[in-house]
């Protein structure tokens, strides 16, 4: 029998690779969460264009825009700018949104129960988090358990998180590798229209890509950081 999946799916270019491993396993259901977040629509946009390219029939999309009320975050608060990205720095970021992967992984180990689904798939990465403590494998191994704890008896749901000690180099090679659709991923952290290419989020995929020696298929407002992240 095959083993029912849900794969967590933002848009992005992590998410994406993450959903075309499971999708090896047969169809998935797929789930994204809209936060509040200022590319909200956009993330929705592409969340729906990777879903409809593996022709996924079970799709959720759930709304906890009560995270932009509460703030924190340069993500879902307008007052907080979304600053030009610096990689390497040790400081958790003005981007990291209070424990967010906790309430993304409530709602999908809430809807694998229903569904009888046994693992939850999420594409964190530690190096893509920036010192963020939520991307963190002890952190998902913590909600794992107490999942187990709150579940009814025998649910069984583990947290699958096959990218998480990969380079974003790796993460392109990989997705190129499964035919992963990353013209239909979006990344960029500020805009929704055009990649700003100075954000944390796009100089990440941006360094990956390069040192993938792939060009990145989507486009940039500020072109020049695809030279400056180049090894």
């Amino acid at each position: 029998m095959t083993q029912k999946v849900i794969v967590l799916v933002s848009g992005g270019m992590d998410s994406c690779v993450a959903a075309a491993i499971a999708a090896q396993k047969g169809q998935p259901a797929f789930l994204h969460v809209n936060y509040g977040q200022r590319t909200e629509d956009r993330e929705l946009k592409a969340f729906n264009d990777i879903a409809d390219f593996y022709a996924i029939k079970e799709r959720l999309s759930v709304d906890i825009s009560h995270l932009r009320a509460i703030g924190g975050s340069a993500l879902t608060d307008r007052n907080i700018e979304v600053p030009r990205g610096e990689l390497g720095k040790a400081e958790i970021p003005v981007t990291y949104v209070p424990f967010r992967n906790a309430h993304l992984l409530a709602i999908a180990i809430s809807w694998a129960e229903v569904l009888g689904a046994t693992q939850v798939y999420i594409g964190a990465v530690e190096e893509d988090g920036s010192g963020y403590p939520d991307c963190r494998r002890e952190f998902f191994d913590a909600f794992e358990k107490a999942a187990g704890l709150g579940t009814k008896p025998g649910s069984g749901i583990s947290i699958v998180t096959p990218l998480i000690k990969m380079r974003k180099s790796d993460i392109v090679k990989k997705g190129l590798e499964l035919g992963a659709p990353l013209s239909l991923t979006w990344s960029c952290y500020r805009d929704g229209d055009e990649a700003c290419g100075e954000c944390d989020s796009c100089l990440l995929r941006l360094r990956g890509f390069a040192e993938a020696g792939v060009e990145d298929p989507i486009t940039y407002r500020i072109t020049s950081k695809k030279q400056e992240t180049r090894p």
